[in-house]
Order: structure tokens, then sequence, then C-alpha cells
């Protein structure tokens, strides 16, 4: 038996094993992403199941804002009632954080995480979304919610608009008085289609690396 063949049984085990490696390499690359869809995937199915006509939901939108960045808005909710503007959070464990905070903390057993306050946050998609829409809508029907997942447990009080799993929809129909007329609903609607930026691994890479500049001027 020569060398190569006494080698052979590894080599086969090697050849099965760096795709398996590849595949674990690029699940851990992409968690964050899958983890925010999965999050995103939820609202989606909270509103097929408990807000039917006439809500309408329009997802992942990538905006341009006034400082020549981008801003992504996770969902708008347009409906004649109020435009609900809803960040979503897939985080699990014990969450602290106030709503004057400047980031809020997340603990899963020993180890803890900053993450931005999600109120301020989506405060700044607020903003833009009001710009983008100043000729059509008063800013006082754009409400904030911000999304946590179920897994996610506070240990300090939960401020206004801030919700675990599918209570976001109650609060968005306490809103019973129509404000917006169907056609101004169709002008919103038109009006963000036609600023949103394409869906894309580009478009995601610039937003991500204008993020990286705002918070770190020396990048």
């Amino acid at each position: 038996m020569n060398s190569i063949q006494i080698f052979d049984p590894l080599f086969s085990i090697l050849w099965w094993m760096i795709p398996l490696i590849l595949i674990a390499g690029a699940i851990q690359v992409f968690k964050p992403f899958l983890k925010g869809k999965m999050g995103e995937f939820a609202v989606a199915i909270h509103v097929k199941l408990y807000l039917k006509e006439p809500y309408l939901l329009l997802n992942d939108l990538t905006l341009p804002d006034a400082e020549g960045g981008t801003t992504q808005i996770d969902h708008i909710v347009l409906s004649p009632f109020g435009i609900f503007v809803i960040e979503t959070k897939n985080y699990k464990g014990w969450i602290f954080g106030g709503e004057r905070q400047k980031q809020w903390t997340q603990k899963i057993y020993k180890q803890s995480f900053k993450f931005q306050n999600p109120i301020h946050q989506n405060y700044k998609h607020m903003k833009v979304l009001e710009q983008v829409l100043s000729d059509i809508l008063d800013a006082e029907y754009l409400h904030s919610v911000i999304v946590f997942m179920p897994e996610a447990e506070f240990k300090t009080a939960m401020p206004a608009n801030v919700f675990r799993g599918a209570a976001w929809t109650d609060y968005v129909k306490t809103f019973q008085s129509s404000v917006i007329s169907n056609m101004k609903l169709k002008r919103i609607q038109l009006r963000l289609e036609k600023e949103v930026l394409e869906k894309s691994w580009k478009t995601n890479r610039q937003h991500i690396e204008h993020l990286k500049q705002r918070h770190d001027p020396s990048v």
C-alpha cells in the first residue's frame, strides 16, 4: 500500500468537512442579518393575523436622509387611522432600558450587551419619514412603535409604545378615528415607493458604512 492510499480515508473526510466548515462560517457571518429578518417576519405575521383591511404593511424601506446618508425602517403600517413606524428587535434574555437612556442593555446569563435605545433609533426614522411626506401628511399622524419578541423579558418598566410579541397590534387598534383619506393614503404609498432605495446588498452595505461614519468620525 503506497502513501497516497494510506491517506485516502483522510482526504475523503476532509472533502466532506470543507463544505460544512464553509456553511458554518457563512451562518456565523449572516447570523445577525438572519436574526433581524426573523423578527421582521414575525411582525408581518402579526399584521396578517390581527390587522386586516384597511391596514397595509410595507417592509424594509431604506430612505435617503438630509445628511446625505440613509435610514432603514423595518416596517410601516399605512391606515386611515394613522401611519405606524415600526422598529423590530429580535432580542432574547433580560432587557434593561429607560425612555431617555442613550443605550439599553441585554443580559443573557452572565453576559451583557449594549445596544442603541430603539426609541431614539426610531425617532430618526420618524423624522426622515416626516420630511419625505411633509407636503402630504401632518407629523401628528405618525406614530412610533417598538416591537420586541416574546423571548425578551424587561427587567425595567417598559416605556410607552414599546411592546413584546403581538401586543403592539392592540395599540394600533386603539386609533379608530379616520384622519387620512384613501386618496391621501395612495399618495403616501406612491411617494414612499418613489423615494425608497432598491433592496440590494449594495444598499445595505452603503447604509452600514454611513452608520459607521456617523458613530465614528475617524472612519
